[in-house]
């Protein structure tokens, strides 16, 4: 039943992406050398706009270079007048297969790309069916979780809110109460479906109830065993996340100017990037919310 799982994963896969995000798609793979394919991802994928941060995946081929990942990064560009920002996490295809599959103890690769994305740059045919099967794995690898923490019979949405609810309460991350509700909302068309696939391409048999909801059927034993294997990865999830922020801290690629970027758009004072703060953005950041800080005593006290 794989084939269903990844011919649907295939399509959802070849939804559609703006120009603009699709030359910046290629951008960053050339810059990369050796990049298979780069996945757009996020709320600008659903709506289209150019606004904020763009957010992609660019997976390359190769053994993992570095231990803590993704390695992440920030570009700003301006395409045929346009002014572009992105968000670029870099990793191994291999790396992100595993962690789809739920190989390893990484959670947000699976509960990341269960969810909506696109393939903004493809490298070639052959790099299309280890995309479309990586990403398959992210789906059996959350829907396995989901009949496991929901009810006995449920709405697909149920199992959905109850694997969201705690992927989120696992990671190091603030969230406002009922994300899972508005991530499920918001993607309604592309969740339509996908659990009954998902199972069924993991061998999970379920029964179908007169009122649309589903019955899984999951033995005690394997339940407790996907349950043990979650318990090891929501134990490690807020410590890995940390050490993943510690490492961006000092690893971060154009940090300083992301962090500027940031701050302008939500305080409405311009931040000056100078070559120290460009190479220091962590001993720099006392002084920028100091020069930040007073700029805006200033304009509170400015006469109406």
């Amino acid at each position: 039943m794989t084939q269903y799982l990844e011919g649907r994963v295939d399509q959802a896969l070849q939804r559609p992406v703006v120009p603009e995000v699709r030359a910046f798609a290629e951008r960053l793979a050339q810059a990369s050398g050796n990049a298979v394919a780069v996945l757009f991802y996020g709320s600008n994928l659903r709506t289209g706009s150019l606004e904020g941060v763009l957010d992609f995946y660019v997976l390359t081929e190769g053994p993992q270079v570095e231990k803590i990942w993704p390695r992440v990064s920030y570009h700003e560009w301006t395409f045929q007048g346009v002014p572009l920002r992105a968000k670029v996490a870099t990793m191994a295809l291999e790396t992100f297969r595993a962690a789809a599959a739920g190989e390893l103890v990484d959670t947000t690769i699976w509960a990341r790309f269960v969810q909506p994305s696109g393939l903004a740059w493809l490298g070639g045919k052959v790099a299309r069916g280890h995309i479309v099967a990586a990403v398959s794995g992210a789906a059996r690898t959350a829907a396995r979780l989901a009949v496991a923490l929901g009810p006995e019979s449920g709405t697909a949405e149920d199992y959905w809110r109850a694997l969201f609810r705690a992927t989120y309460a696992a990671e190091f991350r603030v969230e406002k109460a009922g994300r899972e509700d508005s991530i499920l909302s918001v993607n309604q068309e592309h969740f339509e479906g996908l659990l009954p696939l998902a199972l069924a391409a993991d061998d999970i048999a379920f029964e179908r109830l007169p009122n649309g909801a589903l019955r899984p059927q999951v033995s005690p034993r394997e339940r407790a065993r996907v349950l043990d294997w979650w318990k090891r990865r929501r134990r490690l999830g807020k410590p890995y996340n940390v050490l993943r922020l510690l490492k961006a801290s000092t690893t971060f690629e154009g940090a300083a100017r992301y962090a500027a970027w940031k701050i302008e758009r939500h305080t409405g004072v311009p931040v000056t990037i100078t070559p120290w703060r460009e190479r220091h953005p962590v001993l720099s950041a006392p002084g920028v919310l100091w020069q930040v800080w007073r700029a805006k005593r200033a304009m509170e006290r400015k006469p109406a």
